[in-house]
């Protein structure tokens, strides 16, 4: 579980976040949508250590994790995995060197115990025997799965998803999104992931969490996200042909 308390965040005299307490659920697939500049990322990173707030707490079960030393931050990082947007895969190395990375970042393990978790992590997202491709011979949909091996490579408590689903066709994001549900379940991890894909929501969305104007404008599931009578919730999800003939 990760609880957000209070978080404030300007850059200058531009506040980006307002007043943002959430709670994200363990085993569940928490969403955070909005809007291109709503303020998704920047809470992502806040909780992830890449950016201070202003003022308020990052707790991870607990755990006060804004304002630590870094020395303090690292036990809490070997905890979290992140898929970043668009896979950022290191082109310099292959498959298995990728996935490898944060097992040499933030384990002792041997060589022999990395490389089976590695095959281990590969076949868990149907890749196994693809170690040595490099990243221009994988398709996009390769790419992110490559990438969810590598935030789950060191058995991630707290799972980071970064528009998961960008620049994917339709099959393939669903793919990609049954993928990291199946996971945060199978693992029990507390998994948060930032999107405007309403496929995603309608497929995954058990808890989910409208940022608006950096504000938290809403709260709920996929089953009542379609009946909110929030104005500026209702205008981004039925903003689509597809979606406004769910009405």
């Amino acid at each position: 579980m990760i609880k957000v308390n209070n978080i404030y965040k300007s850059f200058g005299d531009k506040e980006v976040l307002h007043d943002i307490s959430v709670t994200f659920e363990q085993g569940k697939t928490n969403l955070v949508l909005g809007q291109s500049g709503s303020g998704k990322t920047i809470l992502m990173r806040i909780c992830t250590g890449l950016l201070e707030p202003n003022s308020g707490d990052v707790y991870f079960n607990d755990r006060r994790f804004s304002n630590l030393p870094e020395s303090k931050r690292r036990d809490i990082r070997r905890e979290m995995g992140v898929l970043f947007q668009g896979g950022a895969l290191f082109d310099s190395m292959n498959v298995e060197e990728n996935v490898m990375f944060p097992l040499n970042m933030f384990t002792r393990l041997s060589r022999g115990e990395k490389l089976d978790r590695v095959n281990f992590c590969l076949k868990r997202v149907n890749l196994e025997n693809s170690n040595k491709l490099r990243t221009n011979e994988l398709s996009g949909g390769m790419m992110k799965r490559v990438a969810i091996a590598r935030a789950i490579a060191n058995n991630p408590k707290y799972l980071f998803c970064d528009e998961p689903n960008s620049g994917l066709d339709p099959k393939t994001s669903e793919l990609i999104d049954a993928l990291i549900s199946e996971i945060t379940e199978e693992y029990n991890i507390t998994t948060i992931i930032n999107t405007h894909d309403m496929n995603s929501v309608m497929k995954i969305g058990q808890h989910i969490n409208f940022l608006y104007k950096g504000q938290l404008w809403w709260k709920g599931d996929k089953n009542s996200i379609l009946t909110t009578d929030n104005n500026e919730l209702r205008e981004f999800v039925f903003a689509t042909e597809l979606t406004r003939r769910l009405r």
